[in-house]
């Protein structure tokens, strides 16, 4: 019986990771393709089955109809997941840590509200926003900037820093910060020099958290954006025409899915929360 069990779970594992890795892998056999082969029908084996083409990489480079250069709205896509992400991330943390260890009431409003109302923030439909983050740009003169997708996308991710934070907060005991108040820390120092420290695991998936969701936005990159400013969903999504390339298209999908690939495999080890026993003397 447990034999049985045991070749059903890896069975069910084989089965779902083909489900997952089919599509890279189509994409991947795509970005190799011309035309002639993908209206040739379904062809799987590269030099049996059809003749590879460097066409739909060579277009990443090249400003056309069928291709668009990769490098600026990489480049712009890249300042400003990060620049939100770290923004976010920084004054995430800090409110997570004040929610997670002080008593704030106004009110009936009390910490649960306040959390709440961070959680919230990432209910609402994003077309709610789309006007009101629309004017304020416009009047702030940062529509089509850099500067103003940071603005907005800092304001979309920290509720995520603080949801994330605020429970690793909560799983560290307040006996760390006591110990460090007694050894002469204000609560500031004892946030900096022990909490933090111990919060890494927790900083690193919220980051990652934060920057998925940066990276891979595409309604306020379109809405808030024109000619200056392009980030990489929207440059994808502009390849579209009356003859989709879709050589081209498997290329920029592989590569802007690349860098976030990267971030989980070097973040999988942060993924647990950690333990912290033994750290209360």
């Amino acid at each position: 019986m447990f034999r049985f069990y045991k070749i059903l779970k890896h069975l069910c594992l084989l089965l779902w990771s083909a489900f997952v890795v089919f599509p890279f892998l189509w994409s991947l056999s795509t970005s190799f393709k011309d035309a002639n082969a993908i209206t040739g029908g379904a062809t799987y084996i590269p030099w049996l089955e059809y003749a590879p083409s460097m066409q739909g990489w060579a277009s990443l480079f090249t400003d056309n109809e069928q291709g668009i250069n990769i490098a600026g709205p990489f480049v712009d896509s890249a300042l400003v997941t990060i620049l939100a992400s770290l923004v976010s991330l920084i004054l995430g943390t800090l409110a997570a840590y004040g929610l997670s260890r002080f008593e704030y009431r106004m009110g009936f409003i009390k910490n649960s509200d306040i959390t709440f109302f961070f959680i919230s923030q990432r209910i609402m439909p994003p077309i709610v926003l789309a006007i009101p983050f629309f004017l304020m740009l416009k009047q702030l003169d940062l529509l089509d900037t850099v500067a103003g997708l940071v603005l907005v996308y800092t304001a979309l991710l920290m509720p995520i820093a603080v949801w994330v934070m605020i429970d690793f907060f909560n799983g560290i005991p307040k006996e760390l910060d006591e110990m460090a108040m007694i050894d002469g820390c204000s609560p500031i120092e004892a946030f900096f020099r022990v909490v933090l420290p111990n919060s890494i695991p927790g900083l690193v998936v919220a980051g990652m958290f934060c920057v998925i969701f940066g990276w891979n936005d595409f309604f306020f990159a379109f809405t808030l954006t024109f000619t200056q400013t392009q980030l990489l969903p929207v440059a994808i999504v502009s390849l579209n025409s009356s003859v989709t390339p879709w050589w081209s298209l498997s290329a920029f999908a592989l590569i802007s899915i690349a860098p976030l690939v990267v971030i989980a495999f070097i973040v999988e080890k942060f993924m647990s929360k950690g333990s912290l026993s033994g750290a209360i003397r």
